[in-house]
């Protein structure tokens, strides 16, 4: 590295299997390389990590994905959460436009030895079957230094953006948690939660990103209060591999086994964890055991959380 002949070697393509017979895409970098990324990620971190605001909790020292969901159950359970903006951004780590993403890096760092290594490793190509290949977008999923970079790439692209341009101009409270490249943006107000639909593709189209059309929708999810009659139309919402919902407490759902959670008393936070995409209301209620006391965020009922 110091002689500068140091040269990236392709990344290994690799597929695991997903829900529903899909596949998932990763890259297996050489050993070498993972040292060299290793190296230049302890470098960045420090750095990034005075900016990355406290949305993000992918990938980052001290942050976890127990925090994400604890942030949404405690906003929750203060009763201003009542529309969420389910959004997915479709093939993220496929789609990273590299000119933008080292753009934004020199904004922060002019480095000409680490913007030399990250050329390399951006320009390595791609070994599949055999075949070498130089996509002109995208970083892999599964190498080192790839979740700071999303992070960082997503820090301008959302975070700041959100924080600095959109929540001043709501008209009621809103929160954006975000995990890597999966994220939710919660409204008190309805006119806000719209506004927010139709401005995010206008956004993430600027970076060369896009909502997945079938995944990304708006969810109303206003909590019951006592007594309330039930209420088809209140939404339900996967994150973070947790199906979110509101419901009673889990003593009274198992005295009252043919109720959906949205009816009866005062609501519940509820998460179902390893539940199927978006089941319903009924068969969220139907996957987490008999139990008293109301629904606890953090904990997930049978098999450890996969990921």
């Amino acid at each position: 590295m110091k002689e500068r002949e140091y040269h990236a070697q392709p990344v290994r393509r690799v597929y695991i299997e997903k829900e529903g017979g899909k596949e998932r895409a990763l890259g297996v970098p050489a050993f070498e390389d993972k040292i060299v990324q290793r190296a230049v990620a302890m470098l960045l971190e420090p750095i990034y990590e005075q900016d990355f605001h406290p949305c993000s909790y992918g990938f980052r020292p001290g942050k976890s994905v127990h925090q994400a969901l604890h942030h949404l159950r405690e906003e929750g359970m203060q009763g201003w959460l009542n529309w969420i903006v389910d959004a997915d951004i479709q093939g993220f780590f496929d789609r990273l436009d590299h000119g933008v993403l080292r753009d934004l890096l020199h904004r922060r760092v002019k480095d000409g030895g680490i913007d030399r290594l990250i050329g390399k490793w951006l320009n390595a190509g791609v070994l599949e079957a055999g075949e070498l290949l130089h996509p002109e977008r995208g970083t892999p999923q599964g190498g080192v230094l790839s979740p700071l970079l999303a992070n960082v790439y997503l820090h301008y692209v959302l975070d700041e953006w959100f924080e600095r341009d959109v929540r001043p101009r709501l008209k009621g409270r809103a929160l954006l948690i975000r995990y890597a490249d999966d994220f939710i943006i919660g409204c008190e107000l309805e006119e806000d939660a719209r506004r927010l639909m139709e401005v995010l593709p206008k956004r993430l189209g600027k970076y060369g990103l896009s909502l997945h059309p079938e995944k990304s929708r708006l969810v109303r999810f206003h909590r019951m209060p006592k007594d309330a009659p039930a209420d088809p139309e209140n939404g339900v919402f996967d994150f973070l591999g947790f199906t979110h919902y509101w419901g009673k407490s889990l003593a009274h759902q198992a005295a009252h086994h043919e109720q959906t959670p949205a009816e009866g008393a005062e609501g519940t936070l509820g998460v179902v964890q390893d539940a199927p995409p978006r089941p319903g209301a009924r068969a969220a209620r139907q996957s987490v055991p008999e139990a008293t006391g109301p629904v606890p965020i953090l904990m997930g009922y049978g098999a450890t959380r996969k990921r």
